[in-house]
């Protein structure tokens, strides 16, 4: 069996690591590099590098910055963000990411990832999907989460893989920031329709929440502000998912 992995998300604006409560309320949560280099110190299985204002304000991911949170990595490192095109993606692999994460130009041009899984390979693309409980149904939300969609949560899921996203980092706009845990609900029908890794996202607030999240089908956990104001220890969590049964790499 693979073994799951513990993924920091650093959401950053204007070049700084912001954390807020579903989606809003930023707040500074310090330098992406520090961070970067930290986590990589501390055994995090990959990092997401999310410029989270990119589509809203019609901008490219921060290159520079990408290129210097590349030089403290040693692990996979995932870039999001204002990506609209095969040269911005083939820009940020060239800057050292590793994958690349598709979320706003995914949904208004899908032809992007199949272009960019047949350029690059399909490992290296990730949908990134943003989805908020509207009434009885998930519904898709682009732009940092601020514009409705008329897609349907398990459905976009569904078409992304077949166009060749690699994997799908599945955020719940509900419970991002609640520490309240992760959408298992959703996960776990996720779970039963595609054969790509998910990334559970959005909700995480104590050692529990990552243990059920697995349990319902995740192949990895994302978390951001449990993991900058240290209110747990990455090895902590990989040592307490392991006396749990889940295959971690410590």
């Amino acid at each position: 069996m693979l073994a799951k992995r513990i993924i920091p998300c650093l959401d950053v604006k204007d070049g700084r690591v912001v954390k807020g409560t579903n989606f809003l309320n930023l707040r500074d949560a310090g330098s992406a590099v520090e961070l970067a280099q930290r986590y990589s110190d501390e055994g995090a299985d990959e990092l997401v590098f999310l410029d989270i204002t990119a589509s809203e304000e019609k901008r490219r991911t921060l290159v520079e910055l990408v290129k210097s949170v590349a030089s403290v990595m040693r692990i996979p490192f995932t870039v999001g963000g204002g990506i609209s095109s095969v040269n911005d993606i083939s820009d940020l692999l060239n800057s050292g990411a590793d994958k690349i994460s598709l979320n706003t130009s995914a949904v208004k041009n899908p032809q992007l990832i199949s272009e960019s899984s047949k350029q690059f390979g399909s490992q290296a693309v990730v949908a990134a999907i943003d989805v908020k409980k509207m009434d009885k149904e998930y519904r898709v939300f682009i732009k940092g989460g601020k514009v409705e969609t008329n897609l349907e949560g398990i459905k976009w899921c569904k078409e992304v893989v077949e166009l060749g996203a690699g994997e799908i980092l599945l955020t719940s706009m509900d419970q991002d920031g609640t520490k309240n845990g992760y959408d298992t609900n959703f996960l776990s029908s996720l779970n039963k329709v595609v054969s790509v890794p998910i990334i559970a996202s959005g909700g995480a607030g104590k050692m529990e929440h990552f243990y059920e999240a697995f349990a319902a089908g995740a192949d990895a956990c994302l978390a951001a502000s449990l993991f900058h104001y240290k209110q747990l220890e990455i090895c902590d969590l990989k040592k307490y998912l392991m006396k749990k049964g889940v295959p971690v790499r410590l």
